[in-house]
């Protein structure tokens, strides 16, 4: 990791992924709230940070000695536990705006009593992972969403097939203990983008009875980061909630892009496909709206288009007159 920032730090900006579940009291909360913009408005960072009673929950981006002093004022205010941090970089600003919020969860599952603090599966190494879930007696379980796994995942696990974290209980509830029966699991592995939803989601198989129960600690991103590519069982980009869409196994911006009609990842063969109208429709969404609706994204796309010609001619103008 030393070695990709000193490669990265010059070229890139720096982001970070973070959480943590660590009892929050409402005046930590309310420090937080107050100092975390102020710090992300003097170093320009931008992107989301959720505070809530059960920790914090948030990706930034911005110069790395800035995120760096975000990152310091939370870990700061949180002395029990140390933040899970996940790294990588972009030529790029990731995000449009900041966001810093309270909110009811840090990760909304939407069941009462479940408290990883109190009681979450066991923790598992990437360096372990290959191991554990190439086990026949282990039951691999991708705990993101359908659009998220429909770009990548580990091979052989289990799609819920969930639009929301929140639908995830129900798929366990239906369908979970009649999948372990079926491949006489002894062992439950669960994954997600960088730990936070497997984590909780282990607390909550634990409360309903689970024996067994794994997760994959710091998730894909923290995966990709430590394990090498020859010896990776990772397929395809890993989804993220910033503009990048996607990063490959080196942490870099990948190859897919957001449809700007529905919000969906695209592939360059989808994006490339007679579906595809830039800022207008795409194959998943060509039948879900009506012309009206069409006739007002295609007005947002060439004011953006606008928006977007103008700055790069102004940074053309600027550049010449640094000469």
């Amino acid at each position: 990791m030393d070695n990709q920032r000193q490669i990265f730090s010059d070229n890139y900006l720096e982001i970070r992924a973070f959480y943590v579940f660590s009892p929050l009291t409402e005046a930590i909360i309310n420090s937080l709230l107050d100092q975390l913009s102020v710090v992300a408005l003097a170093h320009d960072i931008k992107g989301t940070i959720l505070l809530a009673k059960e920790g914090v929950n948030g990706t930034i981006c911005g110069p790395g000695n800035g995120v760096e002093a975000l990152v310091q004022v939370i870990q700061n205010s949180i002395l029990e536990k140390s933040l899970e941090i996940k790294v990588s970089w972009t030529k790029e600003q990731a995000f449009r705006r900041l966001k810093i919020r309270r909110k009811a969860e840090i990760v909304t599952m939407g069941v009462e009593g479940i408290d990883p603090l109190e009681n979450v599966g066991d923790y598992v190494k990437p360096s372990d992972w290959n191991e554990l879930i190439n086990d026949p007696e282990t039951i691999v379980i991708d705990t993101r969403n359908d659009y998220e796994i429909g770009i990548g995942s580990f091979e052989g696990s289990l799609n819920p097939h969930t639009d929301c974290f929140n639908e995830f209980p129900e798929w366990v509830d239906k369908h979970l203990r009649i999948l372990i029966e079926e491949r006489q699991a002894k062992r439950i592995a669960m994954f997600c983008t960088g730990g936070i939803r497997c984590e909780k989601a282990t607390s909550y198989l634990k409360q309903e009875g689970f024996a067994g129960v794994h997760h994959l600690q710091g998730g894909i991103l923290r995966y990709l980061e430590e394990v090498p590519k020859n010896e990776s069982l990772w397929q395809g980009e890993c989804f993220v909630f910033d503009r990048r869409v996607a990063v490959n196994h080196e942490l870099l911006p990948g190859e897919y892009k957001l449809c700007h009609a529905c919000g969906m990842p695209l592939s360059p063969k989808q994006i490339e496909s007679l579906n595809y109208i830039h800022g207008i429709q795409c194959c998943y969404c060509k039948t879900k709206f009506t012309d009206l609706d069409r006739a007002r994204f295609a007005e947002r796309q060439r004011q953006y288009d606008n928006c977007s010609r103008k700055n790069k001619e102004k940074n053309r103008r600027n550049k010449k007159n640094d000469f």
